[in-house]
């Protein structure tokens, strides 16, 4: 085969047999050939140790929720199995989520939601993600105060708070408890809050005193045909309103009534001491 060459040649070298074989390994080497045996990536899947098919008999617990967004209150049962049950790995686990409630306006989302964390329960591994997602949905419309104070942004937010505490009393999750000198801290803060509220609200009495005006006698001691009317039925109904409220506060977690919600817990406990923000609640404070 002849080949004609229009330039000029600078230079040159001998091609032999074996530089032939040399550069086709290489090039086997840099594309090798497509195989069925290739070992591919593959995702680990942490499921049960063993095969769990639902026995007859479950045993689990039933938490009521009762929203302000809603007329009728959800009722949340999660069913636990107990695996290797009498010995010493003993361990209990989610199982099943129901939800139920008188108002079947959410029908749909309800049944979608208990069917999917049922089937993540099921799939085995840790579950507990599923709080942290659950509690991270808002709603567009605003959140409420559930009791003790605590903000909470929706509804499937609070079905996540009712799951975590689930977990936590079947020991998958480990709560944050508060230290000793924690809980003396948040004593003292708490101490030096009512001791300053009483003082405030002594001077302030006083001073309104002179102002006030006199109420007869005869007007604080109503007769047994007028009871419950006049100035001494108004009166008698205030001091028991004013009687209760302090056990109201104290049910609701026994924080001041001026307490602002805090951005760690979500609990409506922060209070202002020494010019820095402290929350009665977890402790957290902005200053350290």
């Amino acid at each position: 085969m002849t080949i004609k060459i229009n330039k000029k040649i600078k230079a040159y070298t001998v091609a032999k047999p074996d530089d032939n074989a040399a550069a086709t390994a290489a090039l086997q080497v840099k594309t090798p050939a497509h195989s069925d045996t290739l070992d591919l990536p593959t995702a680990e899947v942490i499921q049960m140790h063993e095969r769990v098919e639902r026995p007859e008999v479950l045993i689990g617990s039933t938490y009521k929720i009762k929203s302000p967004l809603v007329e009728h209150a959800l009722y949340v049962t999660i069913n636990d199995i107990v695996l290797n049950q009498g010995t010493e790995y003993e361990s209990r686990r989610p199982f099943e989520i129901f939800i139920n409630s008188k108002n079947m306006d959410h029908f749909q989302w309800v049944v979608a939601i208990t069917r999917i964390m049922s089937a993540v329960f099921r799939k085995g591994g840790d579950v507990t993600f599923l709080v942290e997602e659950l509690k991270a949905v808002f709603d567009p419309r605003g959140g409420y105060f559930k009791a003790g104070g605590i903000y909470m942004p929706s509804i499937v937010a609070e079905i996540g708070a009712v799951v975590e505490d689930h977990l936590k009393q079947i020991g998958m999750i480990v709560g944050d408890e508060l230290s000793d000198e924690q809980k003396r801290l948040i004593a003292e803060k708490r101490a030096a809050y009512d001791a300053r509220a009483k003082k405030n609200s002594d001077v302030s009495a006083p001073a309104a005193s002179p102002t006030a005006p006199a109420i007869p006698a005869a007007a604080l001691t109503p007769s047994p045909a007028t009871a419950g009317e006049g100035w001494g039925g108004g009166s008698t109904s205030a001091s028991s309103s004013s009687a209760s409220s302090p056990a109201d506060t104290e049910s609701a977690g026994s924080y001041p009534p001026g307490a602002t919600m805090c951005s760690k817990c979500s609990t409506k406990a922060s209070i202002i001491m020494d010019g820095c923000a402290t929350c009665l609640s977890c402790g957290y404070s902005k200053c350290g």
